[in-house]
């Protein structure tokens, strides 16, 4: 394998033990081994285990942008953000995905962290209010129903047959991601109209 090939190699390991020990509970050790390769070589490719942390950080965000952006081709505007929508559920199916994206907000007590994550997020803002051109009012509500998707996802709310829980699932827009997490699931009492609705002031 070439240089670049072998950096591939790994930070696709990187991206899987990661994201069940985080930054400080994953050995390079453990991901060397993963990639099949030894540890002097895995720091002459990464120099250090925060340096191949933040690696993974900014794949995850980059990952979600290009994401996003393949899901709305040539939409704009709603249809755009839609798109988006129903096409995340698709990332979350990927455990490993999910973790790392909770690993990086996780892990912002360290400075460095903080900043790859602030400079991913801002990266996938930026190319949602781009490529939707939409108000930041619903640009800002996608970003809060994404974050209840990572919630509900982490948790496995959707298979938990309790009232509260189908209730948040239930709250998430039709065809979005935690809607059809469980599609099968059964359909609890629902509160009055409008009391699952998003509060605008």
């Amino acid at each position: 394998m070439s240089a670049e090939q072998r950096r591939a190699s790994v930070l696709a390991a990187a991206v899987v033990e990661f994201a069940h020990g985080g930054l400080t509970g994953t050995s390079t050790e453990s991901i060397a081994e993963r990639a099949g390769i030894s540890q002097p070589y895995l720091f002459r490719l990464y120099p250090t285990k925060k340096a191949l942390f933040l690696a993974v950080i900014e794949d995850t965000f980059r990952r979600t942008a290009t994401h996003f952006e393949r899901a709305a081709g040539e939409l704009t505007g709603e249809a755009a953000l839609d798109a988006m929508k129903e096409s995340y559920q698709e990332l979350l199916a990927d455990p490993t995905y999910l973790l790392n994206q909770l690993q990086a907000y996780s892990g912002c007590y360290d400075p460095d962290v903080q900043v790859t994550t602030r400079a991913g997020f801002h990266r996938l803002w930026d190319t949602v209010s781009r490529v939707t051109g939409l108000p930041i009012d619903e640009i800002r509500l996608f970003f809060a129903y994404g974050m209840l998707f990572n919630i509900i996802a982490a948790m496995d709310l959707a298979v938990l047959d309790e009232q509260w829980a189908q209730l948040i699932c239930l709250a998430a827009p039709p065809g979005s991601a935690a809607s059809v997490l469980r599609p099968d699931a059964p359909s609890p009492d629902l509160p009055g109209p409008g009391a699952l609705e998003p509060h605008t002031t």
